[in-house]
């Protein structure tokens, strides 16, 4: 008896000790799979908190007729759809899935129900539902199973079209449905190849604007008839010329008010994409923006048509304007604080004018600007998880030549003066290729400067987007190399600095900054400390042929075709994978399960093969997740087991 309760006293003892052992540490989810990281301590998470609280908004629709709008935002774990009522009033939370919930359109004329989209674990497979405001109910109005895209409202609120994989899975068909009667889904176009979207429907309903998206270089306007009896298949014609030696990119068609031409951003005759007025009789384009030498990114047409509102990205800062579309002349521009402004919508009273800014030192919100008396008000204040914008460091713009001569830029972000000596580096590499790397808001990244005295550049190569068109075509297919020499003669420029230290250099990057970061750390592993590749392309042939099949084509036209003989070989020559012999520096490779992009495939094998040369492997999977972390508790995870890599093997 006595030795009975000896025993059960000292098994009293061990349970609280190993609860409290394991309370020390973060137990990843069941949904996670981690390998090579080492426990995560649960005091990082509370050291590291405020970084991981910040929240974003983006405006998703105006109400047609109240001056309320739809936003998307965080209060949980994903982002859902909520309503705010007027400026700077509560975020009302509608939609409440374990999925993240996007889009959020009102039905133009009577804003009694509104349409959004979800997925499934971020496989990108979006469905389209019809969310009733009366009570709350939730209507599927897609088949459950395909891709479903790019949905533009009819301006009478009867119709919705939008692309579809449903036939094939491959092509994105243009169908169309009235959301009140689920029912009356039926295609309007047949098509082939993934890139097709409706645009824009005429002022009458009886056509639709099409594009033809073939790559970042070129593009296809078409129009397409409607028949709502739906009697016969829709006939289309084409609207701009045919391809011919020179490529040439349209985007953004909008109707004129009158129904006589439509408004479209194109980079025809021009470096860069220039806002243009296409004459549906003679098919003449008229360039209203010659005078501005940056890309047009956005605009948006006042209700009453008399307005242009659009965005130009001058070296990554946005600039709002406003042109009137009858004299063709700029007005007085509006003042705003300087970021990236995205998401421009008109409210139906012509007045206010929707849309989403960010910066550096602010996450993105939404303001309004009223064009007639020039005032700006905020909407939404999202918070900052305790920071104080006034810590948050603003980039400088460098530069440096490459090995050619060309000049490269980037943007620069340095810690705060505290940190003495020349101070370590992440090189952060976008996605696209045809992304660009902007002064905007950084996030978790904020911890590595202000805590840990790192300092970080995002470079933008050749194959960026904003810097012309020839610019942006300067990577494509037997020139892939040249952009991974962008960041060989960027380790040159660290190495110049006396602010950085070229000896303690780290290299990430998501998407195509993943896979720029898997062939650095082949090339150039002398010369950097570690790898951090996120969703990367491990081998550009094995990732076309698992790729989805309908974005296959669309990625072929910038990477070139795996099928040619040639491009095999030099597609097989070039792959980090095949040179994963020469990383002897530790790599942390992350990745979604679900990925529709970049398949698991691409971080499965490359961890397999660095693992044979005794390099250090930490590998982060998450099940519920695709092309990058959208749940906030797998990229808090993720944020942690970076900090301990960086900490590791950059900081040490």
């Amino acid at each position: 008896m006595r030795r009975t309760s000896r025993l059960l006293a000292a098994l009293l003892l061990f349970v609280p000790a190993a609860l409290a052992q394991r309370a020390a540490v973060i137990v990843p989810g069941d949904n996670l799979v981690v390998e090579g990281v080492p426990a995560v301590p649960a005091s990082l998470a509370e050291e590291v908190r405020r970084y991981t609280e910040f929240r974003a908004a983006a405006l998703a629709g105006w109400h047609p007729v109240r001056r309320e709008m739809l936003i998307g935002t965080r209060f949980g774990d994903t982002n859902q759809i909520h309503h705010v009522r007027f400026p700077g009033g509560a975020r009302t939370q509608l939609t409440f899935f374990p999925e993240r919930a996007g889009g959020g359109s009102y039905r133009p004329k009577t804003g009694d129900y509104f349409v959004f989209n979800r997925d499934v674990g971020g496989n990108e497979f979006f469905q389209y539902y019809r969310y009733d405001l009366a009570n709350g109910d939730v209507t599927l109005l897609t088949d459950g199973k395909s891709r479903n895209t790019a949905s533009v409202w009819s301006n009478g609120g009867e119709w919705l079209a939008y692309s579809s994989t449903r036939r094939n899975g491959k092509d994105t068909d243009i169908y169309v449905v009235n959301p009140a009667r689920p029912d009356t889904t039926r295609p309007l176009l047949q098509v082939e190849s993934g890139g097709w979207s409706a645009a824009d429907w005429s002022p009458d309903d009886r056509r639709l604007v099409v594009t033809e998206f073939v790559s970042a270089n070129e593009s296809h306007l078409w129009l397409v008839d409607f028949d709502p009896r739906g009697a016969g298949p829709a006939a289309k014609t084409r609207l701009t010329p045919e391809a011919g030696a020179e490529k040439v990119s349209y985007s953004g068609a909008l109707w004129s008010k009158d129904g006589r031409g439509v408004y479209v951003t194109t980079d025809r005759d021009s470096e860069f994409r220039r806002l243009a007025y296409v004459d549906l009789a003679t098919r003449e384009h008229a360039y209203l923006t010659d005078h501005i030498k940056w890309d047009v990114d956005s605009f948006d047409l006042s209700p009453d048509g008399r307005t242009i509102a659009f965005v130009t990205n001058e070296n990554g800062v946005s600039r709002l304007r406003l042109l009137d579309a009858r004299t063709r002349r700029e007005k007085s521009p509006p003042g705003l604080p300087a970021g990236i402004i995205t998401g421009l919508e008109w409210h139906e009273n012509g007045r206010d004018l929707g849309f989403n800014l960010s910066s550096a030192r602010s996450t993105s919100d939404v303001y309004s600007l009223d064009v007639a008396s020039g005032k700006v008000e905020r909407w939404t204040e999202s918070e900052l998880g305790g920071l104080d914008p006034k810590s948050l460091a603003e980039p400088e713009l460098v530069s440096w030549k490459s090995f050619d001569g060309r000049e490269i830029t980037g943007f620069l972000y340095v810690p705060p003066a505290r940190f003495a000596g020349p101070r370590p580096v992440i090189i952060n590499i976008h996605g696209g290729p045809e992304g660009q790397a902007r002064p905007g808001f950084i996030g978790r990244s904020n911890y590595f400067l202000n805590e840990l005295g790192v300092a970080i550049i995002y470079p933008n190569v050749r194959g960026s987007s904003g810097y012309g068109k020839t610019f942006l075509q300067l990577d494509n297919g037997f020139r892939r190399e040249d952009s991974y020499k962008d960041i060989g003669a960027l380790l040159d420029w660290v190495g110049t600095q006396p602010r950085l230290d070229k000896s303690r250099v780290m290299v990430t990057g998501g998407s195509y900054g993943g896979h720029m970061s898997f062939a650095v750390a082949t090339l150039y592993n002398d010369r950097i400390a570690a790898s951090l590749p996120v969703v990367g392309i491990s081998n550009l042939v094995s990732f076309l042929e698992r790729t989805e099949s309908y974005r296959r084509d669309l990625r072929r036209a910038e990477y070139g075709d795996e099928r040619d003989p040639k491009m095999r070989e030099f597609m097989t020559r070039i792959a980090p994978l095949n040179n994963a012999s020469k990383i002897t520096k530790p790599i942390f490779i992350v990745q979604g399960g679900n990925d529709p992009r970049v398949p698991l495939n691409e971080a499965e094998q490359m961890v397999a093969t660095v693992r044979k040369n005794n390099t250090p492997v930490w590998y982060l999977m998450a099940k519920d997740e695709g092309h990058g972390f959208n749940k906030k508790r797998n990229q808090d995870f993720q944020f942690y087991a970076t900090i301990m890599f960086v900490r590791e093997y950059l900081l040490k």
